[in-house]
């Protein structure tokens, strides 16, 4: 029995074929390690079969592929077959560009083969997990609750956007579904697409904009999403072409691509779309601000209508529209939820796990054992001998030793407290550092150990750091790492958010003391920090505090128009190859003795 028992407790989950393709491992229905493939491809939101992710995942989960219980992929390509079809025939014209799409259901359903030849062993059983069932599975599994509302909201997976369900110990019922071709995630990409922003994933670009906008053309995007009677919505087809013409669509081994979403009559809604490379106005500042606001609006009729239903105050929220931190930091105001958990990985990513998650609960009937996940550090770590060896052959010189090599001065500071006071002397001090430490964060967000820090006290420091490094829309805001038990010092709202999904105005008083991730609105989209989950990020945070008198940092991703860095080599690289003061190595610290040349 104790046999049948360990088995039972090992499955690997995957998103595959995909944006933000990824792998998890989770052993007795515990997180032990999790990463999305672009951290090794290099390549942003890599869309494909996650080869390394998975390699990295098995050999966390003990390394034998035969000793895993059950494979989970969080695709169920066969769900609502029917009414895909019946959509199709009645829709003929979009015919013409559904032969990817088949190409990459095909990709799907010879998953365990591509593992079986990838690993030259036979594979496990292949669990194939409804899209949305593994977003929910990925938040109320990992969250504290026993019993919770449970609500996913995406672009589309499995033919549907929306998801309401209710979550108790270990089963999940679904309560309702909203399906193609109605979509918030679609209303928000394609109005993204129309001001400019191509990119896959661009919405959080959206987001930065809304801050500097009114909401003016609330009116008109309305009648482009109209609400139900029910608290859910639709969408007005006349604007979009994913059901009438179809759009075109690549998952194929590299970028996601996505083609156009809205229709010419969304311009004669709301003037001419945007080039990119036109200079932004005020009119596209106020139709991102519009767009936030309909949106809201939309999705705090969900969680009031899934209120209604259940009764309850507790909500585990998933999917990619899970990110819009803005409407996240409003559901404690706009609804009746007191208590609301989304995972570090709430888009596509993150249902990797959750597919796993599902598996081990739903299907193996496991009962819940009392995992929460309460940090992010569940991605691969390089010891002292990787950054030796990076140091060696990234500065030739200095075959990885300590000493003055050039410009760059390298010291082994292994006390914990010198490190930390003299990291926070030097952001105080002004300097740019970059913080590498232990494994990487899990999910699009770096919380502390793939971070780029600086001062947030300084008024300059966000042009500093686009010029310096970032190179990004002057908009886009910067986030605050705070102390846990400083957030309702410095905020309205007292209440944790380690995962930086949410945004929260910062006190009135408080805002000119942290000009550098105080954005245009008076808000930030914090990460709180506590001394368990993460102690030797909270260490320098205090040590700040101590220097200072603020209990914070800002805090933004390791990377220069790249994924995060992963290996110790490319953090060094990127340092070498921008104009960062510092960087920080485990308890490797180089720092430039000279200013670098303008």
């Amino acid at each position: 029995m104790s046999s049948q028992k360990a088995r039972l407790s090992s499955i690997l989950g995957l998103s595959a074929f995909h944006a933000d393709a990824s792998a998890a491992a989770v052993v007795d229905g515990r997180f032990v390690a999790g990463v999305e493939e672009e951290r090794f491809r290099r390549i942003k939101h890599w869309a494909g079969f996650p080869e390394h992710a998975l390699r990295f995942c098995l050999e966390e989960a003990g390394g034998d592929l035969g000793a895993i219980t059950a494979l989970a992929v969080s695709r169920r390509p066969r769900a609502y077959l029917l009414r895909k079809a019946l959509l199709a025939l009645s829709h003929p014209r979009s015919l013409g560009r559904a032969t990817s799409r088949v190409r990459n259901l095909a990709q799907v359903a010879s998953l365990a083969e591509r593992i079986s030849a990838t690993f030259g062993t036979a594979a496990p059983r292949l669990h194939a997990v409804e899209h949305h069932l593994a977003h929910l599975a990925s938040a109320f599994f990992c969250s504290p609750f026993e019993e919770a509302m449970c609500l996913s909201v995406d672009g589309f997976g499995d033919f549907v956007s929306t998801m309401l369900a209710v979550g108790r110990g270990s089963s999940i019922e679904v309560l309702d579904r909203v399906c193609f071709p109605d979509s918030l995630g679609q209303l928000y990409t394609a109005v993204t697409q129309y001001l400019g922003f191509p990119g896959f994933g661009d919405e959080y670009k959206v987001m930065g904009l809304a801050a500097y906008g009114e909401p003016s053309f609330a009116a008109q995007l309305r009648q482009v999403v109209p609400a139900r009677p029910d608290g859910t919505f639709r969408l007005d087809l006349r604007y979009f072409r994913h059901l009438s013409e179809g759009v075109d669509m690549s998952w194929d081994d590299g970028a996601p691509v996505l083609g156009p979403l809205f229709t010419p009559a969304l311009e004669e809604l709301l003037g001419p779309a945007r080039n990119p490379a036109e200079e932004l106005g005020q009119r596209h500042k106020d139709i991102a601000a519009s767009l936030q606001l309909v949106y809201e609006e939309r999705f705090f009729a969900l969680v009031r209508a899934l209120q209604k239903r259940t009764g309850l105050a507790k909500l585990a929220l998933a999917g990619g529209c899970a990110m819009n931190s803005l409407a996240n930091g409003k559901l404690f105001a706009a609804t009746d939820v007191r208590d609301v958990y989304i995972q570090a990985a709430a888009g596509d990513a993150g249902t990797a796990l959750g597919a796993a998650l599902w598996v081990h609960y739903a299907e193996l009937g496991a009962p819940r054992n009392g995992f929460v996940m309460e940090h992010c550090s569940w991605g691969p770590e390089y010891g002292a001998d990787a950054i030796h060896r990076a140091l060696a052959a990234g500065i030739p010189e200095s075959r990885g030793n300590d000493g003055l090599w050039g410009e760059i001065d390298i010291e082994t500071i292994a006390d914990l407290s010198r490190l930390t006071t003299e990291t926070a002397a030097a952001l105080a001090g002004g300097e740019v550092v970059g913080w590498y430490q232990g494994r990487s964060e899990w999910g699009p967000r770096a919380l502390g150990n793939r971070s780029i820090l600086a001062d947030p006290r300084r008024g300059d420091m966000k042009e500093l750091l686009n010029r310096k490094i970032k190179r990004r829309e002057s908009f886009r805001p910067f986030a605050p790492s705070i102390l846990e038990e400083r957030t309702g010092d410095w905020f309205t709202l007292d209440y944790p958010d380690p995962f930086m999904v949410k945004v929260y105005p910062l006190r009135p008083e408080k805002r000119e003391q942290v000009p550098a991730v105080t954005h245009a609105d008076g808000t930030g989209r914090l990460q709180t920090v506590s001394q368990r989950a993460n102690p030797r990020y909270w260490a320098l945070i205090r040590a700040f505090e101590e220097q200072t008198g603020v209990p914070m940092v800002l805090n933004t991703s390791f990377n220069e128009n790249e994924p995060i860095v992963n290996t110790p080599a490319e953090a060094l690289d990127c340092f070498l190859r921008t104009r960062m003061d510092r960087l920080v190595l485990g308890d490797r610290v180089l720092s430039r003795r000279t200013p670098p040349a303008p």
